[in-house]
C-alpha cells in the first residue's frame, strides 16, 4: 500500500515540501550574510587597530568579494589582486594596502586558531599574498602615474586633478588681477560615511550625491571627485553658496530617506572650507579633505 501523505499525492504534500526547501534556503543565505558581515566587521577593526588612518574609506566592493571568497574557497589570488587595484585606485598607500592585508591574514589565523586574538603582523602573513598584492597596487599606481585621469568612472565628475588644475587657472588669474582667492570663493565638500554599507549601495551614495550637486550648482561651479566618499564644489562667493549647502543637505537626505537602501544612513556631511592664501596650500587641504 502507497503512503499517499510521504509521496505528497495528497492535495498540499507538494506544496509543503517545496516551502520546506524555501525556507532552508533562505535559512542558508541569511547564516551565510551574516557570517559574511561578521569576518568584514572583524578585518575592519583589526585593520583600524593596526594604524588605516580613514576608517569611512575602508570599505570598497573588493572588500566584500574577498570576504566572500574566503568563505567559499579561502583566500584567492584574484580576488587579493582585485583588492589590492582597489586600494591603489581609492589612493591607499602600499604600507597601508599591506597593512589592512596584514589585518585580513591576522583575522582568519586568529580564527584558525578557535577565537584568538587578531594580532596584525605583515611578516607573518604569506609571502604569496603580500607579493600578489602589491604587484596588483603597483599595476594601479603606475598606470595612475602615466595616464592620470580627469573623470571619475563612477559618478561622471572630473577628479581632483582636475580640480587642482582649474585652481591653478583660479590662482594665476587673481595674481594678475591683483584679486584674493579666499575672499572670492570657497570650497564646499561634501562627504558620506559609507564604512557600514556594502555592494551597491555604496555605489548609489556616491551616484547620488554627485547627481545632487550637478542640480544644486548649475551655474558653472567645478564638481570634482576628492576621494572614494568625498566630492567638492569650487564656488564664488557672491553665488550664496552657504544657501545651496543647505539645500544640498535637505535634497540629499531626502533622497537617502526614499531609497530602502540607503535610508539607513546617518546622512551627508557637509563642511565649507575658505581657501588658502597659496596654490600649494590649497592642493595640500585637497589631500586632506579628500581623506577626511
Amino acid at each position: 500500500m502507497v503512503d499517499r501523505s510521504a509521496s505528497g499525492a495528497y492535495p498540499g504534500g507538494g506544496h509543503a515540501a517545496s516551502d520546506a526547501t524555501a525556507g532552508a534556503d533562505e535559512e542558508s543565505r541569511d547564516h551565510e550574510a551574516g557570517a559574511l558581515r561578521a569576518l568584514r566587521a572583524r578585518w575592519r577593526t583589526a585593520s583600524l587597530a593596526s594604524g588605516w588612518r580613514f576608517p569611512s574609506d575602508w570599505a570598497l566592493p573588493e572588500v566584500d568579494t574577498v570576504c566572500a571568497t574566503v568563505m567559499r574557497e579561502g583566500v584567492t589570488d584574484r580576488a587579493l589582486s582585485g583588492l589590492g587595484r582597489a586600494r591603489a585606485a581609492a589612493g591607499a598607500g602600499l604600507e597601508e594596502t599591506l597593512a589592512d592585508l596584514a589585518a585580513l591574514h591576522a583575522v582568519l589565523d586568529a580564527d584558525r586558531s578557535a577565537g584568538g586574538f587578531a594580532d596584525p603582523d605583515i611578516d607573518a602573513t604569506p609571502a604569496r599574498f603580500v607579493r600578489v598584492t602589491a604587484v596588483a597596487w603597483a599595476d594601479v599606481a603606475l598606470d595612475q602615474l602615466a595616464h592620470t585621469e580627469v573623470t571619475d568612472s563612477l559618478t561622471g565628475l572630473p577628479t581632483a586633478a582636475y580640480l587642482r588644475t582649474r585652481l591653478a587657472e583660479v590662482y594665476g588669474r587673481a595674481a594678475r588681477d591683483g584679486r584674493s582667492v579666499p575672499e572670492d570663493h570657497v570650497l564646499l565638500t561634501v562627504s558620506v560615511d559609507l564604512a557600514d554599507v556594502t555592494g551597491w549601495p555604496r555605489l548609489t551614495g556616491m551616484i547620488l550625491i554627485a547627481d545632487v550637486l550637478r542640480s544644486v550648482f548649475d551655474a558653472g561651479e567645478s564638481i570634482a571627485v576628492l576621494g572614494p566618499s568625498t566630492i567638492a564644489v569650487l564656488a564664488d562667493r557672491s553665488t550664496g553658496p552657504a544657501d545651496r549647502a543647505v539645500a544640498v543637505r535637505r535634497e540629499a537626505n531626502q533622497r537617502f530617506l526614499a531609497d530602502p537602501d540607503l535610508s539607513g544612513l546617518a546622512g551627508a556631511r557637509i563642511r565649507v572650507s575658505r581657501l588658502c592664501s597659496t596654490y600649494a596650500d590649497t592642493c595640500a587641504l585637497l589631500q586632506e579633505l579628500s581623506q577626511s
